[in-house]
């Protein structure tokens, strides 16, 4: 999982300054470098807490991480919604390989953290009872 969220975290940062916006791009929205670079860091974040702290939450999280980003690399390669808001024109139809390992990393860990999130049992606390004294 936390190898699926670095594999997407690298792709998203790589690709930052190539999303940078244009001289010509509408006010009020969000350049679209500095999307990718959040995906980067949440990414990355995110990993780094089902790591540290595994837990049905930083599955949750890395689920949601994970899950929209592959969602929304599917989504833009195959609808031109144009500009949603704040969110600039995204549309990329064309297939690479940067894209196949982004996707690729994006649904293992998806997958792996809503695995986790399913199964994950809290340790069992000890206690002594009043009735074995």
């Amino acid at each position: 999982m936390a190898a699926g969220l670095a594999a997407d975290a690298w792709i998203h940062w790589r690709f930052a300054p190539d999303m940078a916006p244009g001289p010509h791009a509408p006010g009020g929205t969000i350049a679209g470098d500095d999307l990718f670079r959040a995906q980067a860091i949440a990414a990355a974040l995110a990993g780094l807490l089902v790591l540290v702290i595994a837990n049905r939450w930083t599955y949750a999280i890395a689920f949601l991480v994970a899950a929209s980003a592959a969602g929304a690399v599917l989504l833009y390669y195959s609808v031109d919604f144009g500009r949603l808001g704040p969110i600039p024109r995204m549309y990329d139809p064309a297939w690479s390989s940067d894209k196949t390992i982004s996707l690729s990393g994006e649904v293992v860990a998806a997958l792996a953290a809503l695995a986790g999130f399913l199964t994950f049992r809290a340790p069992e606390r000890h206690r002594a009872t009043s009735s074995s004294r």
